[in-house]
């Protein structure tokens, strides 16, 4: 099943989150590499080992480390660890202080410099105002900009938006130049995009304003402003 989407994608398929406990997911992690296609390890029950056979086989990334998988605990670490600390893999951390606490986001930060890369995990309620939500086939209630499945606990996705997470990451302590990076450098680089998240000669012209709040004032897309 795997390959077949992978052929049916003719390319397109660029990245794919995968539970590696599953069985089949060690050879289907390396079909995604074979296929130039980012195999990230996330919305697993995985244990240490297996996620280190995982990243063995080519993943080389955490779909937001620390939520969807196991906790990090001193005898079981789980993907936590074998995610944090190996050097090949890019780290996801949604900053939106519900998913993780600030505290840990800018402690992961400082101990992998560089490898941290900041998603929103956003749905359809992002930059939008409370209330009633459908996501896919889920309803999904928004109260205080925090989205959970209705009448659950369960967190369902963010409201979160980028200069927010570049936002917060800054109020936690992080500097602001690697909360920037962690915001479009690492990312492209995560995903093996050689055009874009930094400004450079030949480069595509994407760029975003950062008023001194560091809210997003105005976009270029292509060189032209929105």
């Amino acid at each position: 099943e795997v390959a077949a989407l992978l052929e049916t994608g003719r390319g397109t398929v660029r990245m794919a989150t995968i539970a590696p406990e599953r069985p089949g997911s060690l050879e289907s992690i390396r079909l995604m590499v074979e296929a130039g296609c980012l195999a990230a390890v996330g919305h697993t029950d995985a244990d240490y080992d297996t996620t280190v056979a995982a990243i063995e086989a080519g993943a080389r990334g955490a779909t937001h480390l620390f939520n969807a998988m196991p906790g990090l605990k001193h005898r079981a670490p789980g993907p936590v660890l074998a995610l944090w600390s190996d050097p090949r893999v890019t780290v996801e951390l949604v900053m939106d202080g519900v998913h993780v606490r600030p505290e840990l986001v800018a402690w992961v930060m400082a101990t992998v410099p560089g490898r941290v890369a900041l998603v929103t995990d956003a749905m359809a309620a992002a930059a939008h105002a409370d209330g009633d939500y459908i996501l896919g086939e889920l309803a999904v209630e928004v109260r205080d900009g925090v989205a959970r499945l209705a009448g659950l606990d369960t967190i369902a996705g963010s409201t979160l938006t980028l200069d927010q997470a570049v936002r917060n990451c800054v109020a936690a302590g992080v500097g602001l130049v690697d909360a920037v990076r962690a915001a479009s450098t690492v990312p492209a680089d995560y995903l093996g995009l050689e055009s874009v998240g930094r400004i450079a000669p030949g480069n595509r012209a994407d760029l975003v304003v950062l008023d001194d709040a560091l809210h997003a004032s105005r976009v270029m897309w292509r060189g032209a402003w929105q």
